[in-house]
């Protein structure tokens, strides 16, 4: 008798379903459901944007350096960059190529020889602590190109920390209710309890629905952007290479 009373408290107090049981909560169950659902919109979004983004970016360098590899000379590199769409490597390249460029200019003046004068090796060099700007100056540029493609990730990062934590309120919330329900009916049977520890369960499980594939995409792609992040490195190296090749520097 006592197992048919507790089943018959169980069919009334749960709704049939997972849509019933949101339509029937409390309006603070529905205010945290809402939020997690935005953030889980959003989270979304970024994702496929910098998918999007990054996978765009990764293809245009590593065509970019391959061409690049190709190439015979300081000119013909240029040329190449010139030519090419703005991506990453491109504007690390010209931005290099002018920052040793106007550096010459500037020893040339500093030297008092003329802006005709032969190409002396004393007016192509530049100090150490130009090149160790010139470093600077690539790494700065890298930096940017990488908070560009990267500047909506902490987003993920964000909704995947602070999803559980919404989620965790929505439980609390939903034990107090559930305690409210045993205060009101006077006992502590299932038809009190079952709805507050019901909410609370949804709130939790939309929570980490929201968090894990937020996370996920953070994960994987901050290490997509690190990829991307040491071929600038390496391709930086490459460029002064190729000035100390030709002589710029």
């Amino acid at each position: 008798m006592t197992a048919i009373l507790i089943l018959a408290q169980i069919g009334g107090a749960v709704p049939s379903s997972a849509r019933e049981l949101i339509m029937e909560s409390t309006t603070t169950t529905k205010v945290v459901l809402g939020i997690l659902a935005f953030l889980s919109l959003l989270s979304w979004a970024v994702m496929f944007g910098a998918r999007r983004e990054l996978r765009k970016a990764m293809r245009a360098a590593e065509s970019f350096r391959r061409e690049f590899e190709r190439t015979s000379g300081l000119d013909e590199a240029s040329n190449l960059a010139k030519h090419a769409a703005p991506t990453a490597l491109p504007r690390l390249f010209l931005r290099g190529v002018r920052f040793v460029a106007d550096t010459r200019v500037i020893n040339r003046q500093s030297r008092d020889l003329p802006s005709g004068a032969g190409t002396a090796t004393v007016d192509a060099s530049l100090t150490g602590s130009q090149i160790e700007t010139l470093h600077l100056v690539l790494e700065t540029e890298a930096n940017a190109e990488r908070d560009r493609l990267g500047r909506y990730l902490p987003w993920l990062a964000t909704i995947g920390s602070v999803s559980p934590l919404i989620g965790l309120l929505g439980t609390v919330l939903g034990v107090i209710h559930s305690f409210i329900g045993i205060a009101t009916h006077g006992s502590g049977n299932l038809s009190a309890v079952a709805p507050g520890v019901a909410e609370a369960l949804i709130a939790t499980a939309a929570a980490l629905a929201v968090a894990i594939p937020a996370t996920f995409g953070y994960n994987i792609f901050a290490n997509r952007l690190n990829r991307l992040d040491g071929i600038m490195d390496s391709f930086g190296t490459a460029i002064v290479a190729m000035l100390v090749r030709e002589g710029h520097i």
